[in-house]
């Protein structure tokens, strides 16, 4: 029992609401695995074989030179926080839709239903990164020049300013989709587009020399230089990360500036 439990004149606001958060989020985590039969597996399953298209695309088909090698693990390293990212903005547009009863009954903060789906996310995020180490592993094996460098201790700078930056944009569309259905589907668009606009499948490197400036302007751009530096050093750009970490504060606290302008107009409407 910890110290908060023991003198309930003790807790705050803040503990009351990470215990509930990390309550709903057990709770979504569970409700997803028990009701499928391969559970774990699902969450890295997707990112394996889209992984295994691109690779095969990029390498046997056009065997077009993009990223660095070994490409399996460069495109893995990009796909595995993209597919928290991607999966996060998604479900936040639903966020208030799917559980209006709750969301109207409860006094709890509403910012919890979006920060609820941002942190289940980025759990599966973190249980998919053995997936990643076992390949890099195989490829140590099969003879590839690979190694893991002190960059790795920037993994948790990479994982911090993507949570600011997913919630931010989460706490702008949740709300903004109670009020334009058609959001949600233009969302899904967005996110479509950005796939392709971020170095997912290639890397900065690969970009023309007068597109490295405007492509640090998109924040994945940074944060996944950051999470791809540990295994690939000349991936990670000082002036993309700092790009990244100023716009991750903008768009957590734009995104906190339209919720609580909005919140009693989605409380009507829902």
């Amino acid at each position: 029992m910890s110290y908060a439990d023991s003198h309930p004149f003790t807790r705050t606001p803040w503990d009351g609401y990470r215990h509930s958060l990390w309550l709903l989020t057990t709770r979504d985590l569970k409700v997803r695995y028990s009701t499928s039969a391969l559970g774990y597996l699902w969450s890295v399953l997707d990112p394996l074989v889209m992984a295994g298209i691109y690779w095969f695309v990029f390498t046997q088909v056009f065997q077009r030179p993009v990223g660095t090698e070994p490409y399996i693990v460069f495109l893995l390293a990009g796909l595995l926080p993209w597919m928290w990212f991607n999966g996060a903005v998604s479900d936040s547009t639903r966020a208030f839709l799917k559980d209006a009863k709750l969301v109207r009954s409860t006094k709890l903060p509403r910012t919890i239903w979006v920060n609820r789906i941002v942190l289940s996310k980025g759990i599966e995020f973190l249980l998919s990164i053995p997936v990643l180490l076992l390949f890099v592993l195989l490829a140590a094996w099969f003879g590839e020049d690979i190694r893991i460098g002190w960059e790795v201790v920037l993994f948790p700078l990479a994982i911090l300013l993507q949570a600011m930056l997913t919630a931010g944009l989460g706490l702008i569309v949740a709300p903004l989709v109670v009020f334009f259905r058609d959001l949600e589907r233009a969302t899904k668009l967005i996110l479509r587009f950005l796939f392709y606009a971020s170095p997912i499948v290639y890397g900065t490197s690969n970009l023309p020399e007068s597109l490295h400036f405007w492509a640090a302007f998109n924040p994945l751009t940074g944060i996944f230089g950051l999470y791809r530096s540990a295994i690939f050093p000349g991936e990670l750009d000082w002036f993309a990360v700092g790009v990244a970490a100023a716009m991750s504060l903008a768009f957590l606290g734009l995104g906190l500036w339209v919720f609580r302008s909005s919140e009693r107009q989605v409380l009507k409407e829902i």
